[in-house]
């Protein structure tokens, strides 16, 4: 086999890391203003996904066709991610603060509010990128997603950590960190939760058959998620 095959594994999985060095590269420019890091986000992972489910896609064209369509809401979940965010940490540097002195019940309450925080982000992006939707739906579909798929949570969880982790270990990790600490994390949790999706799209394509069938690139609409998918979810585990 020639290696140098367009259609070698070799290949591909070449144009694999340069299409996510890429992504990478651009989400890093589109943070930068702080206020476009949710429509950034969001286009991230809309390429992430089309990536794992090799659709065909152009990288910058796909990304910023995604940052537009999105820029509105994404804004507005990004700004209260960033609010939330701050908000917490300000409390846990308070909590730990040895002159100042808080009940077991405040600290617990905190920390539960901190870890559902976390579960909701790690799907808010993906699910506005794919799924349309009010921005409170698209919220709330994102934290019933997370408990749903608890394990794989905490799988992304550890997932979107490792960049932090190996800028702790070595500063030499910078360079990988700076071409893949985005869309790398990113591209991997594509792959765990693109089989829920692709069974809440079909649902919502069943129960709201399109007149023709949608393109790859539309948004699936879905006010919320099936009680049905819920309990064939239990079901299964």
């Amino acid at each position: 086999m020639n290696i140098f095959n367009l259609d070698s594994p070799v290949m591909q999985a070449l144009g694999k890391v340069a299409d996510l060095m890429w992504l990478n590269f651009l989400t890093l420019v589109c943070c930068i203003p702080i206020i476009t890091i949710g429509p950034s986000l969001t286009a991230m992972h809309y390429m992430a996904l089309k990536m794992v489910r090799n659709e065909e896609c152009y990288i910058t064209r796909g990304f910023f066709k995604s940052f537009k369509e999105n820029f509105r809401q994404g804004v507005l979940i990004g700004i209260l991610t960033l609010f939330v965010t701050v908000l917490l940490i300000g409390d846990f540097i308070l909590l730990r603060n040895p002159a100042l002195s808080f009940s077991k019940f405040l600290q617990i309450l905190i920390t539960i509010i901190s870890v559902l925080f976390v579960f909701t982000v790690m799907y808010v992006y993906p699910v506005l990128a794919k799924f349309a939707n009010t921005t409170w739906r698209t919220i709330k579909n994102a934290f019933l997603m997370s408990i749903m798929q608890f394990p794989k949570t905490l799988l992304m969880i550890v997932i979107w950590a490792l960049p932090l982790v190996l800028l702790y270990i070595s500063g030499r990790t910078v360079p990988i960190v700076f071409l893949f600490g985005l869309s790398g994390p990113a591209w991997l949790c594509a792959h765990l939760y693109n089989k829920f999706f692709r069974k809440l799209e079909d649902q919502v394509l069943a129960e709201n058959p399109p007149e023709q069938a949608p393109d790859e690139d539309e948004h699936i609409f879905s006010d919320e998620i099936s009680e049905n998918l819920i309990m064939e979810d239990k079901a299964q585990k």
